[in-house]
């Protein structure tokens, strides 16, 4: 029997969506995999609570989508579903192929490494009540921050890394987004209404995505709080270091110019 693939523009089924963009992952999803499943499980038990996890597999050469089949088989395709894409399109291509096809009223996305305590979604949870009334009708994001941990994170970096660091968040500051000091976490909360507002205007792919998400989201004025999170540096990372801050410091810039020329627009009368 076939069924329509959900669709972002459906109404919601479920309270919750996570989604999980993963490229080459096949050691750490497992990790994070066990932790986040754990959490949602007991918080289905608990009281009535749906979920569902999304494992976006960006393009993965190795054992990543095989993993997450694993998952699927034992939990069901109601509670884990599998999106495995034939080309990497970059993290951020990845996570909205996941939220466009997400059935949730509220929508995570979370990074494959595990390094956010995959709990302080309650955090999360707790902010976006207050900031959407529980409504999925209503914007919002409720976002992860590691910004209290930077002193102790400069502490342990390299000096050229922590020069690069500082000059990504001062052109993050300088030309798009004001209000957030850590855009980069990844472990963010959007209401339906968001996300759909927002993954349907993006257009940047890779690192910097979020950026242009808290772009976009500032200037349609939705409400955006930051709350601190539990973060761990894992090892395996995909950025290195130069290259990577060289294409977001790019990508940073194509976002700035592209919108004020107009080749970029918003939808004018989404925002509120």
């Amino acid at each position: 029997e076939n069924h329509r693939f959900p669709s972002l523009d459906d109404e919601p089924t479920l309270e919750l969506s996570v989604i999980v963009p993963a490229f080459d992952e096949e050691k750490r999803l497992p990790i994070m995999l066990d932790e986040c499943l754990e959490y949602l499980e007991t918080r289905a038990k608990a009281k009535d609570f749906t979920y569902e996890v999304i494992v976006v597999s960006d393009g993965s050469r190795d054992r990543t989508v095989e993993v997450a089949l694993e998952y699927a088989k034992k939990l069901g395709t109601d509670k884990l579903r599998v999106l495995a894409l034939v080309e990497n399109r970059g993290k951020g291509g990845a996570v909205r192929m996941g939220m466009l096809s997400s059935r949730g009223r509220f929508l995570l996305f979370a990074d494959a490494d595990g390094a956010t305590k995959f709990a302080d979604y309650a955090k999360l949870e707790q902010s976006m009540a207050q900031l959407s009334g529980d409504d999925w009708h209503r914007d919002a994001l409720a976002i992860g921050s590691r910004a209290h941990l930077e002193q102790d994170a400069t502490a342990k970096r390299t000096l050229f890394r922590t020069i690069l660091m500082h000059g990504f968040h001062l052109l993050v500051w300088t030309f798009a987004v004001k209000r957030v000091r850590d855009t980069q976490c990844g472990f963010k909360l959007l209401t339906r209404s968001a996300a759909r507002k927002l993954f349907l205007v993006m257009h940047v792919e890779r690192w910097a995505f979020d950026v242009e998400l808290l772009f976009i989201a500032q200037s349609y004025r939705m409400p955006i709080e930051e709350i601190a999170v539990n973060w761990t540096e894992i090892e395996g990372s995909k950025l290195t270091p130069f290259w990577s801050w060289l294409q977001m410091g790019r990508d940073l810039m194509l976002i700035w110019f592209r919108y004020a020329i107009g080749a970029w627009q918003l939808k004018r009368e989404h925002s509120n």
